[in-house]
C-alpha cells in the first residue's frame, strides 16, 4: 500500500460499488453517489464505461471470469449489511462504527445514520486518501470522526477514546472485508472490545472459511484467488469455519445471531438469479449482539 493511497482492494471494491450504481434504479442493489467520484481516474473511467450498455455487459462478463464471485459477493453483502445496519439504527442505536472502512460512503448514503455519530477507523494511507477526495467534493464531514489506525499494531479502543467514542451508548459496528487481513490477535482483540460494549450493540464482520487457508476445504475459485492477493501484496491470513463462529463469540460477550456465506447471502438481496452464480462461496458475513449476562 503506497503512503495517501487508499489500497487497491478499497479501490476495486468501490469500482464495482459504482458499476452497480450506474444501473437503473430498478435494477441496482443500493446507490454509492460517491463511488465513482472516490475512485482513482483509471477506476473511474473503467466504472463510468460500466454505463454503455454493450461495454458494461462485456466488462462485467470479463470481471466476473477473471475473479469469480468477487464482484456479486460484494455487491450482495454490502446490501445485506446497509439492511442490517438501517435495522440497528431503527431500534436505537446511538452512534456506528466503521471498522476498516476504505471508500465506502455509508456514513452518507444511508439515511437512518444522518443523525447518529459515525466513527471512521482505518489505516491512515487508506483514511489520508479517503478525506482529501472527500473535502475536494466538498462533502459534509460533520457527522464523522476519521480514526487512524493499523489494526495488526495499534490498539483500536484507545484511539476511538481519544476520538471522542463512547462504549457506554448503544452501538453499530461493522468490520466489512478486513479480518482475512490480520493476523489472529488482532482480530481477537476487536472481538474482545467489541463484547465490552453497552448491551444490544451489534458486530457485523466479515470473514473467510478457515478451510480455505489451511486447505482442508475446497471451493470454486479460491486457490486462484489466494495466490493472487497474495501476489498483491494483500495476502489472507486469518479465517473461521462457520460453524464454530458462535462458540468463537460467546466467550467475547458476542451472542452470534446469523452467519451467511456468499451463495446463501446472494440469493437473500438478489433473488433467484442468484442461484446461477458461483465463485466466492468461502466469503462469509456474520452478525452477533452484545449479549452479557
Amino acid at each position: 500500500m503506497h503512503a495517501d493511497r487508499a489500497s487497491r482492494t478499497a479501490e476495486f471494491n468501490a469500482a464495482f460499488r459504482a458499476a452497480e450504481s450506474a444501473k437503473r434504479s430498478s435494477r441496482r442493489l443500493f446507490h454509492d453517489p460517491f463511488a465513482a467520484r472516490l475512485l482513482p481516474p483509471a477506476l473511474r473511467l473503467l466504472a463510468q464505461a460500466s454505463i454503455v450498455p454493450v461495454v458494461g455487459h462485456g466488462l462485467i462478463w470479463l470481471i466476473d471470469r477473471r475473479w469469480p464471485g468477487v464482484r456479486t459477493s460484494l455487491i450482495a453483502r454490502t446490501r445485506l449489511i446497509d439492511d442490517w445496519v438501517q435495522d440497528a439504527a431503527r431500534a436505537g442505536a446511538e452512534q456506528v462504527v466503521l471498522l476498516g472502512a476504505g471508500l465506502d460512503s455509508r456514513a452518507w448514503r444511508l439515511p437512518s445514520l444522518a443523525n447518529l455519530l459515525i466513527f471512521e477507523v482505518d489505516h491512515p494511507n487508506t483514511s489520508s486518501a479517503k478525506q482529501r477526495r472527500l473535502r475536494e467534493l466538498h462533502a459534509d464531514l460533520a457527522h464523522v470522526r476519521f480514526v487512524q489506525v493499523d489494526f495488526d499494531r495499534e490498539q483500536v479502543a484507545e484511539r476511538l477514546r481519544i476520538a471522542g467514542f463512547n462504549p457506554s451508548r448503544r452501538t453499530i459496528v461493522v468490520w466489512d472485508g478486513v479480518t482475512n487481513y490480520l493476523q489472529r490477535e488482532a482480530v481477537d482483540a476487536i472481538a474482545a472490545w467489541a463484547g465490552r460494549l453497552s448491551r444490544g450493540s451489534e458486530f457485523i464482520f466479515t470473514y473467510v472459511h478457515a478451510g480455505v487457508l489451511d486447505g482442508t476445504s475446497s471451493f470454486h475459485g479460491a486457490a486462484e484467488m489466494l495466490r493472487k492477493v497474495a501476489q498483491s501484496g494483500e495476502p489472507w491470513t486469518f479465517g473461521l469455519r462457520p460453524e464454530e463462529v458462535a462458540g468463537y463469540l460467546q466467550p467475547f460477550g458476542l451472542r452470534l445471531i446469523t452467519t451467511l456465506n456468499a451463495a446463501e447471502y446472494r440469493l437473500k438481496t438478489m433473488g433467484p438469479e442468484a442461484r446461477q452464480m458461483r465463485g466466492y462461496e468461502f466469503y462469509n458475513v456474520a452478525r452477533a449482539v452484545i449479549d452479557r449476562s
